[in-house]
């Protein structure tokens, strides 16, 4: 499948600490050394976490020479005035002005998400083609999706989040023709098999069925990625001893490996032929 304009990916989840702008600086910057243009935009102004891991990525590039990939990045501020319908109108003009200044511009927008319910994150759903909902690998978490039965674990009620997600879709397929393609991701899921992961697994799946969505192989919990964050680098880019204080080790390739398969899961639509030759050239140290 080609498409003409942007693809638009939002990372989305209310529950905060999900691995969220981890998620989405993974998936621009692999997009950006596959030699596709990529904006990525934050509507969390409170912690602005996407924000920060770009300037990092932009401080360590002017600090150290080192050249890699960067996406053209917005931030969008929420509107803090008297009137809740007129906040929500300036957020709506800021938020369509800034997609359609993109649109034509790249070929991927990447939107990261807020913790918490709110116009620019309702917004950032439904528009997108694509939700990356990363979940951490715990029964608790799932709860931000369903509330389960605690004997059968069987889903008996969407969250008011998952019901903003399915309003979302419905919406956008009512004018659009087409739904938000939705996949649930398992995030720092434990190197250790047990009988935990075995439950959160099964459990994830009746979720997705009855939520009308995808799985997807998740991330393992690794500690390279809190190495990454300070110097704004991803698993994706050229790493040295100098960057990470050590060398690279293998938990670096294998969370590139899961983020590679991360990548093929979405089933992204490819740009055009016309994108991919503007594209600009992969940079490497």
């Amino acid at each position: 499948m080609v498409q003409t304009g942007a693809h638009i990916i939002a990372v989305g989840n209310e529950k905060g600490g999900s691995g969220k702008s981890t998620t989405a600086l993974h998936l621009a910057v692999y997009l950006l050394h596959q030699g596709h243009r990529v904006a990525t935009i934050d509507v969390d102004s409170r912690q602005q976490t996407l924000t920060r891991y770009v300037r990092n990525r932009r401080a360590t590039v002017e600090a150290t020479g080192h050249q890699v990939p960067m996406p053209k990045h917005v931030h969008l501020p929420t509107a803090w005035g008297d009137s809740i319908r007129e906040n929500q109108r300036t957020e709506l003009e800021i938020f369509t002005k800034a997609i359609a200044g993109l649109r034509d511009e790249v070929d991927y927008i990447v939107i990261d998400t807020p913790g918490f319910d709110g116009n620019l994150a309702r917004l950032a759903h439904g528009y997108a083609d694509t939700l990356v909902t990363p979940i951490n690998d715990s029964m608790i978490d799932l709860d931000v999706l369903v509330r389960l039965d605690s004997v059968t674990g069987e889903p008996i009620e969407t969250s008011p989040y998952s019901r903003n997600v399915q309003r979302a879709r419905a919406e956008r397929l009512a004018d659009t023709g087409s739904s938000t393609d939705w996949v649930l991701v398992r995030n720092r899921i434990s190197n250790l098999g047990s009988r935990n992961a075995s439950q959160v697994q099964s459990a994830i799946e009746r979720v997705a069925d009855r939520l009308g969505c995808r799985v997807a192989d998740g991330i393992a919990e690794r500690v390279i990625f809190r190495s990454l964050f300070p110097i704004g680098m991803t698993v994706f880019d050229p790493l040295d001893a100098d960057l990470l204080g050590s060398a690279p080790s293998m938990s670096h390739v294998n969370a590139r490996h899961e983020y590679r398969n991360l990548v093929a899961a979405l089933r992204l639509p490819a740009p055009s032929a016309q994108s991919k030759a503007d594209a600009p050239m992969r940079l490497s140290a």
